[in-house]
């Protein structure tokens, strides 16, 4: 508890340190275009408070959540078969390579072409665009299992539930985590791309309304209002979590 504190401490000053350079910054430029970050923050604070911050925060959230959950579901399913079954992983590897080359913009137009502007089809552009790094990483994941723990535990005949919980899952939570934090990192990015495209709300639909009316102090207070959720989402749940599970290690 006191090494998390201490982590937590030290990202937080961190923080403010970078704060600190962005305002000294910002008043040595002194330009509309690059406000500083006491502006920023008070354009935060008035659009939680008297505009409409709340509610686009809610809907991307809404979708990132959505996404995330079934590009981790999906892809830990599909990534542990394919390290488990040479078979499947030689017939659905190029399919892996495709979709990790074919950029998110291209499937996100052509899912509201085909399914309409629907939060339908932004979530599954958005899963379907990180669905490829979740089975690539624990594909990776699986083949690094050690087999000969796997037969120790039918050696014990401790069945498939507590093989998964005491033998496989240990093993596999490194590469989740790293799915998880690059998964956050990477779905919100796609999600606001696709609210640009076409939804009438969310981070991504308000920052392309700033972004014609030159408001760069609301256009920056608008993306910060979402990153502040992430790290406090990789602080409070992430990194606990992960110091918890991987404890075993030392």
């Amino acid at each position: 508890m006191a090494r998390l504190s201490a982590a937590v401490t030290g990202r937080a000053v961190s923080l403010l340190l970078l704060l600190a350079l962005w305002e000294a910054a910002s008043r040595l430029v002194q330009s509309r275009l690059f406000p500083g970050a006491g502006a920023v923050l008070g354009a935060l604070f008035d659009e939680t408070v008297h505009g409409a911050l709340l509610h686009d925060l809610s809907a991307t959230l809404f979708r990132v959540a959505i996404a995330f959950a079934v590009a981790m579901f999906a892809g830990t399913m599909i990534g542990i078969a394919m390290g488990l079954v040479r078979a499947l992983d030689t017939l659905f590897d190029s399919w892996i390579v495709l979709f990790l080359n074919l950029p998110a913009l291209v499937i996100a137009v052509l899912l509201y072409v085909w399914l309409g502007l629907t939060d339908a089809a932004a979530i599954a552009a958005v899963a379907l665009s990180k669905l490829p790094t979740v089975v690539v990483t624990l594909r990776e994941g699986t083949r690094a299992l050690d087999r000969d723990l796997a037969g120790m535990a039918r050696s014990f005949r401790l069945g498939a539930m507590r093989t998964w919980r005491h033998v496989i899952l240990p093993q596999l939570s490194p590469y989740l985590f790293v799915a998880s934090r690059s998964g956050l990192a990477l779905i919100w990015k796609i999600v606001l791309v696709v609210e640009l495209l076409g939804r009438p709300d969310g981070i991504g639909y308000e920052i392309q309304v700033f972004f014609q009316l030159f408001d760069i102090k609301r256009l920056i207070a608008y993306a910060l209002a979402f990153v502040a959720v992430v790290l406090a989402i990789e602080w409070c749940v992430l990194l606990p979590l992960e110091r918890r599970l991987l404890r075993w290690r030392g």
